[in-house]
């Protein structure tokens, strides 16, 4: 099985966990910081649509037990990008774009158990279940209507419209519509206050 792969996913190991993160696996589940979360019994997976977000639940990680990095190998977790896969060696994280109930494609990743699939190949007769997170539909999805801006080039791209619900909304200035980014409580923008 796999995990669904949206905007920049932190990947956890299942095994480290159950042994090492302080509270075992009902507490990881406690602390994820937003809806996005989905498993399969190796992997499990949280998204982000910002780094600043992927930065804290990482450092979060770390915290409660688990290693990310050592050197420039991943150990317990990794970050990966929707459309690049894994930013650091991975050993142990598989990563391919799969196609999706006749829908489309969408990115996925897997725990390593054998040969290397070459990126950018499709999965040549292989069916995978994938694992998304409660309610997710491939319509309006992240995998279907992927947008990117680079980081610099916000303010030159995106005007700020307000926050909803611990969402960003801005007006793409190229596009002329709006587009949306969910932030954990931290980086939200505050709330305007109420008359």
């Amino acid at each position: 099985m796999a995990v669904l792969v949206e905007g920049i996913s932190v990947i956890v190991r299942r095994d480290a966990i159950e042994s090492k993160y302080d509270g075992g696996w009902d507490a990881f589940l406690g602390n994820v910081p937003n809806a996005t979360l989905c498993a399969d019994d190796e992997i499990a997976r949280v998204g982000f649509m910002g780094p600043a977000d992927v930065e804290d639940f990482v450092r979060h990680l770390e915290r409660k037990g688990l290693q990310f990095l050592d050197g420039d190998k991943s150990i317990d977790l990794a970050i990966a990008d929707q459309q690049k896969g894994p930013t650091t060696k991975c050993g142990w994280l598989e990563f391919a774009k799969i196609g999706f109930q006749d829908r489309g494609k969408v990115s996925a990743c897997w725990l390593f158990d054998g040969p290397r699939i070459v990126p950018g190949i499709h999965l040549r007769g292989r069916s995978m279940d994938i694992a998304t997170p409660a309610g997710w539909k491939f319509e309006d999805s992240l995998s279907q209507k992927f947008q990117f801006v680079p980081t610099g080039q916000e303010n030159d791209r995106l005007e700020f419209l307000r926050s909803e619900d611990g969402i960003d909304v801005f007006l793409d200035l190229d596009s002329g519509k709006e587009v949306f980014v969910g932030r954990t409580s931290r980086h939200r923008r505050p709330d305007p206050p109420q008359p």
